[in-house]
């Protein structure tokens, strides 16, 4: 039989100082991960990560500066009002508006991804959830919603706020005619998400293009979400990404 690996438990921090470091290394991680597999769209998109003191605050990517190019250095604390309390770049106010009703929604959300993919953005034009057609996408089974409304960029925190109550209890959200939205319980498993969520978007269309897609009964899809879906699942798969991106640009670090 198999030795059954054992995922190593929950990080343990000496101090705030210290768990505030390691949310800011994996959120620039996960910003040059995202600039890697192209979810960068001029200006658009931002992933926050909760900070640890603070709990109303949030670090989040300036704007206007590219995914590819950010470091630790560079990310700036933004309070519950819209203010940088850190950093001397300005935030994007749509970053704002999105995610800190979400944080505010969900206490449980250490951090929150939303960029203009591709394939995320095509699929959301569709209006509709993804089906269990792979066992990746199972990882969303029954644990991702649509937003189903469009009103132009997001500005206003009331829009933010609805965008919260369609994501609901879910670890992501399709905003319609704009692209994918995830959370988690950590950065690792917040950007996990978006990136398999992506590519699932990336699989259905080419699977839906070919023929029709054979569904994977619901029985077995809840089951494999149990196995792929779970925030240790999400934390563990971004481990190999955050070695390889800073093998590649260790000065992510900086």
């Amino acid at each position: 039989m198999a030795e059954i690996v054992q995922i190593p438990p929950k990080m343990k921090f000496d101090s705030p100082e210290e768990e505030r470091l390691h949310r800011k290394q994996r959120l620039a991680a996960a910003f040059r991960l995202f600039s890697k597999f192209g979810f960068d769209e001029g200006v658009a998109g931002h992933i926050t990560a909760r900070d640890p003191e603070r709990a109303d605050h949030f670090w989040v990517n300036p704007l206007a500066v590219h995914f590819g190019h950010i470091r630790v250095s560079d990310l700036i604390l933004v309070n519950d009002r819209g203010d940088v309390v850190e950093g001397d770049r300005p935030v994007n106010t749509a970053a704002f508006a999105i995610h800190s009703q979400i944080h505010a929604a969900r206490p449980d959300v250490m951090a929150a991804a939303h960029a203009h993919s591709i394939y995320g953005k095509s699929w959301s034009a569709l209006g509709r959830t993804l089906d269990p057609i792979t066992q990746d996408v199972c990882a969303f089974f029954e644990d991702h919603s649509v937003f189903d409304d469009y009103t132009g960029v997001v500005l206003d925190i009331e829009e933010g706020k609805r965008i919260a109550h369609a994501l609901g209890d879910n670890k992501a959200t399709i905003l319609r005619n704009h692209g994918l939205l995830t959370v988690g319980h950590s950065v690792d498993e917040a950007a996990w998400w978006f990136i398999t969520m992506e590519r699932s978007c990336q699989a259905q269309i080419l699977a839906s293009s070919a023929g029709t897609p054979v569904l994977i009964d619901a029985e077995m899809a809840r089951m494999t979400e149990g196995q792929v879906g779970s925030h240790l699942a999400g934390w563990f798969s971004f481990q190999p990404l955050f070695d390889r991106i800073l093998r590649e640009q260790p000065d992510l670090l900086d």
